[in-house]
């Protein structure tokens, strides 16, 4: 009986194992509403962690991400990437290393404005960093992760020469490309950190705010990346960046835009998307009040909605100018302009006014609701609206 009762025990312990090996196997991606911000969460089967960029300075996306560090079970990050150094990508940076342990910081070296978005911020990330370990990237670095790769294809205003595996083809929606103007934007925006996250067959990128000029640089005239299964659109979605070149030239089956209801959205953007080869679905951050009812992905789909009465009022007075058709719409006013504070609240110490790097700021009321992804190595991969529960699993590319 003895021995019997020793057999059972082991194999509950290799059924144990088994199992927790089995719930592990997926990587985990939390897209956090930072209104318009970004905040993106990697969580690698073997419980490794990457989290690129922290939102709006203060306690409203700072609650959103650490709420989504608990989601998780993280306990530790193991790298924490600044796309760049604009007020809606690092605004709890400082805050959020106080708050959990932080083993890398990675970024693209200093700033190239002159003038800091968010005041006194290269200061306390320098005295932050001096403290810890700082990976400066450039394009064709890694970041050390067991079980998929984390590659940088941009950074510094910089491109990847050397394609990844498989890739390299010529790129067929190069043709016709014409470069914009972008004398009116900002000039950090260029030197974003991209990343491509590669977990066997799956593949996903995050780009920050890399812009439209910049993508051609990137996947002209041959494309150094292949294709994307989940491409987040850089820059929130807005139409300095998301040009066909990036969006069409990565062939991805899903898009994710980590949009506000007044930022990013932009029907530029949006029609490219929905114009792209492949493209299965559109999951958006927030009902987008440029994208009207023309271009917003179904509701399904959209984390965040406002009131029905403010969407109501919006579709049937649209603003005026690009997309639009009318006078401004009678819903309700932009909120609080001082990211991460609630309407009427008092100013967050340390917050710069608004700029062009980072307008578009205004809130919602109510909970806030991410879109969660669960990726496995054979390519298939499930979204998850955590608004309504609603999930999608798409299967692996045959």
């Amino acid at each position: 009986m003895k021995r019997l009762f020793l057999i059972l025990l082991a194999a509950t312990a290799l059924l144990s194992t088994a199992s927790a090996q089995t719930a592990k196997k997926s990587l985990d991606i939390y897209y956090i509403d930072t209104e318009g911000g970004n905040a993106v969460l990697y969580v690698t089967p073997a419980g490794q962690s990457v989290l690129i960029d922290t939102g709006f300075p203060g306690a409203r996306d700072l609650d959103r991400i650490k709420a989504a560090i608990a989601d998780a079970g993280v306990k530790e990050l193991d790298y924490l990437v600044s796309t760049h150094y604009h007020t809606d990508h690092i605004g709890n940076t400082v805050e959020l290393s106080k708050a959990i342990p932080v083993k890398v910081f990675v970024d693209h070296g200093a700033t190239i404005e002159e003038r800091e978005q968010v005041a006194g911020f290269q200061k306390a990330y320098a005295e932050i960093v001096a403290k810890a370990k700082r990976m400066v990237v450039k394009p064709g670095d890694k970041l050390a992760l067991a079980g998929l790769d984390a590659i940088v294809v941009t950074s510094d205003g910089k491109v990847i020469k050397k394609p990844l595996p498989g890739a390299g083809k010529p790129n067929p929606a190069c043709a016709g490309f014409t470069d914009r103007d972008e004398s009116r934007v900002d000039i950090e925006n260029h030197q974003s950190v991209g990343i491509v996250f590669t977990f066997g067959k799956f593949k996903t990128a995050n780009f920050g705010d890399f812009t439209y000029n910049r993508e051609k640089q990137l996947m002209c005239p041959n494309n150094p990346i292949g294709t994307l299964d989940l491409f987040l659109t850089p820059h929130h979605g807005s139409d300095q960046s998301g040009s066909p070149a990036l969006v069409h030239g990565l062939h991805p089956r899903v898009a994710i835009m980590n949009n506000g209801t007044r930022k990013g959205g932009n029907i530029p953007s949006l029609a490219t998307m929905h114009s792209s080869p492949g493209l299965e679905d559109i999951w958006q951050l927030h009902y987008s009040y440029s994208g009207l009812l023309e271009q917003n992905t179904p509701g399904i789909f959209i984390a965040n909605i406002d009131e029905p009465t403010a969407i109501a009022n919006l579709l049937t007075a649209p603003p005026a100018g690009p997309g639009g058709r009318g006078p401004a719409p009678a819903g309700p006013p932009p909120a609080a302009a001082t990211p991460g504070a609630a309407p009427g609240a008092a100013p967050v110490p340390g917050t710069p006014a608004p700029g062009r790097g980072a307008g578009g700021r205004g809130g919602h009321a109510g909970p806030a609701f991410m879109i969660k992804v669960s990726a496995q190595p054979d390519g298939s991969f499930t979204v998850t609206n955590t608004r309504n529960n609603f999930s999608k699993t798409y299967l692996a590319r045959k």
